[in-house]
C-alpha cells in the first residue's frame, strides 16, 4: 500500500470539498495497519467522522497496489447509494492527478437485478399460465403489463447492462418477473446463452475494478455457499457493521408453509407426479394449525410425520425433476427443482434438530400458520466463513457497548478460544456532545409496566415538548405506544399550535420531510425511526425515548440465546438483551446531534436507566451527552433553545432507487439485490435529486396513503399470486395496511393463502 496515504485522503478530502478530522486520519490508517498485519479491525466512527472516506482512500490505494479488488458492504441501500453515486465519483476524480490514473470501481448486484438473455427467448416458463411473452402479437389486446413487456424487450435491444436500475421510468415487479430469474433458478454454465449474459458479464468487469460495493447478504451468501459471486479479494470492509449478525440471520433463516409446498407441487405437476405432494402440503396445514405459536423446545410428534411426509415425498419428486443428462438445458424444469429443493431442505433442517437451531410457529394474516427455522448464534459461522479468509474490518457509530467491544465481538465470532487477531478501536467523534446535548433520565416517573403508558407518562411528554416548542422525534418501544401517545398529544398540545404526526399517517420519508421542515412538528414512532433517520438542524431539539428498548420476553431467538447463555454459566440477560437495547439505545440516542451546530436532548422516559443494575451499563453505550436527573433545568433549556433556534434546514427529495424502477423489496433470495427497501434510500438528504412525478393519492388505509403506481402494484401482485409478506415488504407498508386496502379494491385470498382476483 502506499506510504503516501495522508497526501491520498487530503486529496479526497478536498475534491469532495470536506474537511480532515482527526478521527478520519486515525481510521485510515487504522484501516492500513489491519491489512498489513492481516488483522481484523472494529472501528466506532460517530457521527460526522466522514468514516466513508477514511475507509474507501486505503482500499483504493490497496487495490490498486494488488491488483485485487476491495469488497465494500453496506446494509442499507441509502448508503449504498451514497457510496457509489456520490462519493466514488468524486474520490476517483480527486486521486486521479495523485496516483496517475483514475480509479475504479462498481455495484455488484443480485441476478435478479438484471434481464436474463434466455429467458427473453423463452427458455423459461412464464409466471401466469398465460403466455405473457406473447403480447406483443398485433392480433391480441395489448394490456398494461403486456405494454410493459413489450417495452423490456425492446429496452434489451438498446441496453448494454441489462440492469433494472437504468430503465427509466421503470416497470412493476409482475414485468419484471418476466424477464429476470433468480439466482438459484439460473441454468448457470449450462445455459445456451451463457456468453451473452448481462450477469456474467458485469461480474467479469467487477474482476478489473480497485473496489466493489455490495450489501450485506449478497457478501455473506458468497462467502457461506461458495457460489464465487464476488471476486478473490483480500480484504472487506463491511459498513453498518451493527447490522451484521441480524442480516446475515435474516439471510440463513428458512420458512415452511402449506401454500409453499403447493406452490412447489404445482410447479412441477407436468412433470413428475405431485398428488403426494399436495397431501403432504394439506397434512402439514392441518398440524401447524393446531399447534400455539412461539419458540418449540422440541419437535411433535405429528409435526415430525407432516414433515417427513414433506421431506420424503419431495424427495421422490427431485428424483422425476432430474435432467437425464441429453436433455437440454431446461428453464421449466430448473424452477420445478429449485422450488422443491427449497421445501425438501427446509423440512429436512426442521427434522435434523441442528444444536444451534431454533425453530417457531407464528400466525401470518394472509398464509396462516408458518413455521420458521434460524440459527441461535451465527458466531461460528462468521468465524470461519467470513473471518478466516480475509482482512475484516467492521465500522459503525455503534459498535462499543458497555465501555467495551467485547459484546460485538462475541456475536461476531471474534472472542473465545481460537478466535483470530483483531482490533477495537474508537475515533471518537468531532462534536462536542458535553456541550451540545443533555440526557435526561425522568427517574421520577415509575418503571414501565404492560398496562399502557400512564398519565405521569403523558404529562412528562406533554412538558417536554411544549418546552421544546414542537421539535420532537419520538421513539417508541411498541406501534400501540407510538398511537396512545400520539392521540395523547394530539389533544393536550392543540391549544400550543403543536402538530403531531405518528408513523403509518403516511410513507415515511414524507414524514420525516414534513417534521423537518416544521419546527412545531412532532413526529413519534417505532422501532424503524429509531436509526437511519437523518434530521440536522432545528427542527429536532428533542428526542424522547419511551423505555428501555428490551427484545420481547417470547422473542424465539432471544430466547433461545439466552438460555444457551445461561446454561454455560452466563448472564444471559446482560449478553442477550441488555446488549440488544444498548445497540438501539445507541442508535436511537444518535438521533439527536447531526452537525456541530445541533444543540437538544434525549429524554429517557425509563427511571431504570438510573435505577437499574444494568444501568451503567446503558450509560455507557450512549454517546457521552451532559447527563442529569434534574426536570426543570431541562424544560429551561429546551424553552431557551426554541427561543434561539434557527430556521429549519429541510430534507431534500431522496433520489428514488426502488419502487417500479428499482430494487425496493426485500427478499428471502438475498442474492437478488439489496436488502434495504426504498423506505431506507428515503431517510437521508441527498443533493440536487431530480424531480419525481407522483400521482394523485387515491385512498388511506391505516394512515398510509396509496397512489395510483400502488394500487397498481397491488393489482400485480393479486394476479401474478404474490403472498401478503412479499407485498409487505416490497411496498413498505403494514400488512394491515394493505389487507384493508385489497378489501376496499374487492380482492380476495384464495384457500391457500395466496392472492387472486
Amino acid at each position: 500500500m502506499p506510504a503516501d496515504l495522508d497526501a491520498l485522503l487530503h486529496a479526497a478530502v478536498q475534491g469532495v470539498g470536506g474537511t480532515e478530522r482527526p478521527g478520519q486520519v486515525q481510521m485510515a490508517h487504522a484501516v492500513r495497519d489491519a491489512v498489513e498485519r492481516e488483522e481484523h479491525l472494529l472501528v466506532q466512527a460517530g457521527t460526522g467522522t466522514g468514516k466513508s472516506l477514511a475507509y474507501l482512500v486505503p482500499a483504493i490505494a490497496h487495490g490498486m497496489a494488488t491488483g485485487k479488488p476491495v469488497v465494500v458492504a453496506t446494509a442499507t441501500l441509502a448508503l449504498q447509494a451514497q457510496i457509489i453515486d456520490r462519493d466514488l465519483p468524486r474520490i476517483a476524480e480527486a486521486l486521479q492527478s495523485v496516483v496517475g490514473r483514475r480509479p475504479t470501481f462498481a455495484l455488484v448486484k443480485g441476478r435478479a437485478n438484471y434481464l436474463c438473455q434466455h429467458k427473453l427467448g423463452g427458455g423459461f416458463p412464464d409466471e401466469d399460465e398465460d403466455t405473457l411473452m406473447s403480447v406483443g402479437q398485433v392480433d391480441k389486446e395489448r394490456s398494461r403489463l403486456g405494454e410493459e413487456v413489450l417495452r423490456l424487450r425492446e429496452w434489451s435491444e438498446l441496453t448494454e447492462s441489462g440492469d433494472r436500475d437504468e430503465l427509466v421510468p421503470g416497470v412493476s415487479n409482475r414485468a419484471w418477473r418476466q424477464v429476470s430469474v433468480s439466482a438459484r433458478e439460473c441454468l448457470g454454465q449450462s445455459c445456451p446463452q451463457v456468453g451473452e449474459c448481462f450477469v456474467e458479464l458485469s461480474r467479469a468487469a467487477a474482476h478489473q475494478v480497485d473496489v466493489i460495493v455490495t450489501n450485506h447478504s449478497f457478501m455473506a451468501i458468497d462467502a457461506f455457499e461458495g457460489r464465487q459471486m464476488l471476486p478473490d479479494h483480500d480484504l472487506l470492509i463491511i459498513d453498518e457493521g451493527h447490522e451484521l449478525v441480524d442480516r446475515v440471520t435474516s439471510t440463513i433463516t428458512d420458512e415452511l408453509t402449506s401454500g409453499t409446498i403447493a406452490a412447489a407441487a404445482k410447479r412441477a405437476a407436468r412433470m413428475g407426479e405431485t398428488a403426494e405432494l399436495n397431501e403432504a402440503a394439506t397434512r402439514m396445514q392441518t398440524v401447524l394449525d393446531e399447534l400455539p405459536e412461539g419458540r418449540m423446545t422440541g419437535l411433535p410428534d405429528r409435526l415430525v410425520l407432516a414433515l417427513t411426509s414433506v421431506r420424503d415425498t419431495a424427495r421422490a419428486l427431485q428424483s422425476e425433476l432430474k435432467p437425464s443428462g441429453k436433455e437440454e438445458a431446461d428453464g421449466a424444469r430448473q424452477v420445478a427443482r429449485v422450488a422443491v429443493d427449497e421445501i425438501f431442505d427446509t423440512a429436512g433442517r426442521v427434522l435434523e434438530e441442528r444444536e444451534l437451531d431454533v425453530a417457531w410457529v407464528t400466525q401470518d394474516r394472509m398464509r396462516g400458520a408458518v413455521l420458521r427455522v434460524a440459527p441461535m448464534s451465527v458466531a461460528m459461522l462468521l468465524r470461519d466463513k467470513l473471518f478466516a479468509d480475509r482482512t475484516v474490518v467492521l465500522t459503525s457509530a455503534t459498535l462499543e457497548l458497555g465501555g467495551t467491544f467485547d459484546s460485538v465481538g462475541g456475536t461476531l465470532g471474534l472472542t473465545g478460544r481460537g478466535g483470530p487477531a483483531w482490533k477495537g478501536l474508537d475515533v471518537g467523534s468531532p462534536f462536542d456532545y458535553k456541550q451540545q446535548a443533555i440526557a435526561y433520565v425522568a427517574k421520577n416517573l415509575p418503571p414501565p409496566g404492560r398496562d399502557g403508558t400512564s398519565e405521569k407518562v403523558f404529562d412528562e411528554i406533554e412538558a417536554l415538548v411544549r418546552a421544546a416548542g414542537g421539535r420532537t422525534l419520538g421513539l417508541f418501544s411498541s406501534r400501540r405506544a407510538a398511537e396512545a401517545a400520539t392521540e395523547e398529544m394530539r389533544t393536550r398540545l392543540k391549544d400550543a399550535g403543536i402538530n403531531v404526526l405518528c408513523q403509518g399517517d403516511d410513507q415515511t420519508p414524507t414524514l420525516v420531510r414534513q417534521f423537518a421542515s416544521d419546527a412545531s412538528t412532532c413526529l413519534f414512532g417505532t422501532m424503524s425511526l429509531w436509526q437511519g433517520v437523518d434530521v440536522p438542524g432545528s427542527a429536532c431539539q428533542l428526542v424522547i425515548i419511551d423505555r428501555i428498548p428490551f427484545p420481547r420476553p417470547d422473542d424465539p431467538l432471544a430466547s433461545a440465546r439466552s438460555e444457551a447463555i445461561a446454561r454455560m454459566g452466563g448472564n444471559g440477560f446482560m449478553q442477550v438483551s441488555a446488549t440488544h437495547a444498548a445497540l438501539k439505545l445507541a442508535q436511537g440516542a444518535g438521533r439527536l446531534v447531526r452537525r456541530g451546530q445541533d444543540r437538544g436532548v434525549v429524554a429517557f422516559l425509563d427511571s431504570r436507566m438510573m435505577s437499574a443494575r444494568y444501568a451503567g451499563f446503558l450509560q455507557k453505550s450512549l454517546p457521552p451527552f451532559w447527563p442529569t436527573s434534574n426536570r426543570q433545568m431541562v424544560l429551561d433549556a429546551l424553552k431557551r433553545l426554541d427561543q434561539i433556534a434557527p430556521e429549519t434546514l429541510p430534507v431534500a427529495e431522496p433520489v428514488l432507487r426502488g419502487g417500479n424502477g428499482g430494487k425496493s423489496a426485500r427478499s428471502k433470495d438475498a442474492t437478488t439485490g439489496s436488502t434495504a427497501g426504498a423506505n431506507d434510500s428515503a431517510l437521508a438528504p441527498v443533493a440536487d435529486p431530480p424531480p419525481v412525478a407522483r400521482s394523485a393519492r387515491t385512498a388511506v388505509t391505516g394512515g398510509h396513503a396509496w397512489t395510483q403506481e400502488q394500487d397498481e402494484e397491488l393489482r400485480d401482485g393479486v394476479e401474478s399470486g404474490v403472498a401478503l409478506p412479499e407485498l409487505a415488504d416490497h411496498l413498505q407498508l403494514p400488512p394491515d395496511a394493505i389487507t384493508t386496502r385489497l378489501n376496499q379494491l374487492g380482492l380476495e385470498l384464495a384457500d391457500d393463502g395466496m392472492l387472486e382476483l
